[in-house]
């Protein structure tokens, strides 16, 4: 389960390996009990990943391949809706929601391309941090040095440890202010957050209807391109190829760099070496706007006034079944005027106007996804304090890409055997192709 998913489908296609015995290891990975299964995963489909995985086996031995991911395990994140089902997000006090009548159409075209839908991953509570704790379902721990049981990231917890942990081929997540690339970072995976419109969103619980966006956690650049297609209803294509030599670099010398960890910056620099010695041209570059991104956000920023606006009533009716940490940060969004979410909106337009200047002639930024490695989680659990501070520094980097509606993936840079840590690669809004060409060509030179 360890591979790509072209590795994977290449396996199948030359009957190395059936759907039914990828769905059984994944299966006998969620439910071991001395594994993570039980807190990656809010719910599993054991039964009916079987019968999938039986059907795609046959229609693979009749010639019928739907696509790359037919009768490939994935999961997908609990805010996505599943016919039948209620849409819990990660929370308690949704459980006597009404199911939902069809499924979020990200997972209409999972299934459409023959997915295996292996279950639905924990979150953070409505998605709202990057840290990946939850007193409800339990945390998932990083499957780096575990046995000191350090925080996997967040929001999109689950998903991450789905695929670390062989559970899954890809995780399906969302992505407000980095819970996509948060927990691929840590987690030593590739994490990709496309601009907000490019995925629906429709049937996926919002976090903040103007920053949410759908994407993978997997193995390699390529896995996330052909997901982030079929989840656009597209057809699977091949992408151009970006020589090192053609492209030009910025690396953003500001607020991104503050706080960093030496392991972080030792690892994002090693990386910068092997790109630049191989041809691409790197620069430097003042990018002093990005520091405006906190002061718009200053009253809690569009993620806490949308998600207030979405479950103010929960939240008044039953404000001891949210986990606390969460709900002090939803309820921060009652505190903003009409007034305020409309300075918000115009500092969001001037500061997108003046970063797209600055990036212009550039065909992408680099900046390490996070400044830090894994946390210890008895740590962030001890210490609202700590929790806050851990998560604003989590978020920092991630969240300017939600704000500016840009394009973003995670590399993992780290050596073997050392804490994970990711490179952020940052391209234009509406870049995603350019950018998943560019990141294909970076991450086979660092893997060099």
């Amino acid at each position: 389960m360890n591979k790509t998913i072209n590795e994977i489908a290449t396996l199948l296609d030359l009957g190395k390996v059936t759907s039914s015995e990828l769905v059984d290891a994944a299966m006998e990975e969620i439910e071991n009990d001395k594994g993570q299964g039980r807190t990656a995963f809010i719910k599993s489909y054991p039964a009916q990943a079987k019968v999938q995985a039986i059907a795609i086996d046959k229609l693979r031995a009749a010639g019928v391949v739907l696509s790359p991911i037919a009768g490939v395990p994935i999961s997908i994140k609990d805010l996505f809706d599943v016919a039948g089902e209620v849409t819990t997000a990660g929370s308690q006090v949704r459980k006597m929601c009404a199911p939902a009548i069809q499924d979020a159409d990200v997972v209409k075209q999972l299934r459409s391309a023959g997915a295996i839908v292996m279950g639905r991953t924990n979150m953070t509570e409505f998605a709202f941090s990057g840290l990946g704790l939850n007193p409800h379902y339990g945390t998932p721990l990083n499957p780096w040095d575990r046995e000191t049981s350090r925080i996997p990231g967040g929001s999109s917890s689950g998903a991450a440890i789905s695929v670390s942990d062989n559970m899954a081929v890809a995780g399906i997540g969302t992505d407000t202010g980095g819970s996509v690339r948060i927990p691929s970072a840590l987690c030593g995976l590739t994490g990709f957050k496309p601009t907000a419109a490019r995925v629906s969103m429709l049937g996926a619980f919002p976090l903040s209807t103007t920053l949410d966006s759908i994407g993978p956690l997997a193995r390699s650049v390529e896995c996330c391109a052909i997901l982030d297609q079929i989840m656009r209803g597209e057809s699977v294509g091949l992408f151009r190829d970006r020589p090192l030599e053609t492209l030009t670099l910025a690396v953003p010398k500001t607020i991104v760099f503050d706080d960093i960890e030496e392991k972080v910056a030792n690892d994002f620099n090693r990386a910068l070496v092997k790109i630049s010695k191989l041809g691409a041209k790197i620069i430097d570059i003042p990018f002093n706007v990005l520091s405006e991104i906190p002061r718009a956000n200053a009253k809690g920023g569009y993620a806490a006034v949308e998600a207030f606006g979405t479950l103010r009533n929960l939240l008044k009716k039953d404000p001891n079944s949210f986990d606390p940490r969460v709900a002090v940060r939803i309820q921060r969004g009652e505190e903003m005027s009409a007034y305020d979410y409309i300075e918000l909106m115009n500092a969001r337009k001037s500061i997108c106007e003046m970063s797209n200047k600055i990036s212009m002639d550039f065909d992408a930024l680099l900046m390490p996804t996070v400044p830090i490695t894994a946390p210890i989680l008895k740590d962030i659990e001890a210490s609202d304090e700590l929790y806050h501070d851990m998560n604003l520094l989590m978020l920092r980097n991630c969240s300017f890409g939600n704000f500016l509606d840009r394009c973003a993936i995670s590399l993992p840079i780290h050596e073997e055997g050392t804490a994970p840590v990711g490179l952020m690669v940052m391209g234009e809004t509406n870049g995603d192709v350019k950018l998943l060409e560019i990141a294909k060509t970076i991450e086979a030179t660092i893997q060099k």
